[in-house]
């Protein structure tokens, strides 16, 4: 697909680029989203189980959801559009800030926002874990309280690290690149708008219209992560 130019010329222009990415780049690896037809949630009521409340109640209930997420997440790998955006680094790309739990961008700063399905803790000692450990075990530390995974559950805010360190990025970035996400789950869809109050050009990069198309982005190019942002990187 040919890239506008004015996409090309932004990109080239800025000094200060970081990136926001959903669900969008992690399906192209073959994981399946939350929300939407085939998502996770047909499957999974999510206040049954990846509430905080319902972990609290029956951990071992969530671990069930827990299990297939780090099957399903472990078997998938970076996809072009995530290497894409390591190239890109040096072309001004400073961090990667996303909505996804399955550690596939590896940029020199990556934002989690919803964490990290790889690792876990001990919700008594706080006691670090490879979540991995628990596939076919017990879930329980050795001080007797259950192990969760490090990502946020619905009912529970974000990290205060995380959110400080992604508003900080785009209140002083100069472009900013919104791939694969719905752009409506808060606080991240705020981030863009945040970018753009502070002067930064908008980029989204998606397969379909979101609340940001009319008025917040700039340019809008509708199509899979994967494809357009090697062709991107090959334009520059």
């Amino acid at each position: 697909m040919r890239i506008p130019e004015k996409v090309i010329e932004s990109i080239k222009g800025s000094s200060s680029i970081v990136a926001l990415t959903g669900a969008g780049m992690s399906v192209e690896s073959g994981i399946a989203p939350f929300r939407g037809k085939g998502g996770l949630w047909e499957k999974f009521d999510p206040e049954k189980y990846a509430h905080v409340g319902a972990f609290k109640r029956d951990p071992e209930k969530s671990w069930k959801l827990f299990r297939l997420q780090y099957a399903e997440i472990s078997k998938a790998k970076p996809n072009p559009g995530h290497h894409a955006l390591m190239e890109l680094q040096k072309h001004g790309l400073e961090a990667v800030i996303t909505q996804n739990i399955d550690g596939l961008h590896h940029n020199e700063e990556v934002v989690e926002l919803h964490g990290n399905i790889f690792r876990s803790y001990c919700t008594g000692c706080g006691t670090k874990h490879d979540t991995g450990d628990f596939m076919e075990k017990s879930i329980l530390c050795r001080c007797g309280a259950p192990v969760r995974p490090d990502v946020v559950l619905f009912g529970e805010p974000l990290s205060q690290a995380s959110t400080s360190r992604s508003f900080q990025l785009c209140s002083r970035c100069d472009l900013m690149l919104v791939i694969g996400t719905s752009a409506v789950v808060h606080p991240a869809a705020s981030l863009p708008f945040i970018a753009k109050q502070n002067g930064a050009k908008i980029i989204e990069i998606n397969l379909e219209e979101t609340p940001l198309t009319d008025g917040v982005a700039d340019f809008s190019v509708f199509g899979e992560a994967g494809n357009l942002l090697p062709d991107i990187l090959q334009a520059l």
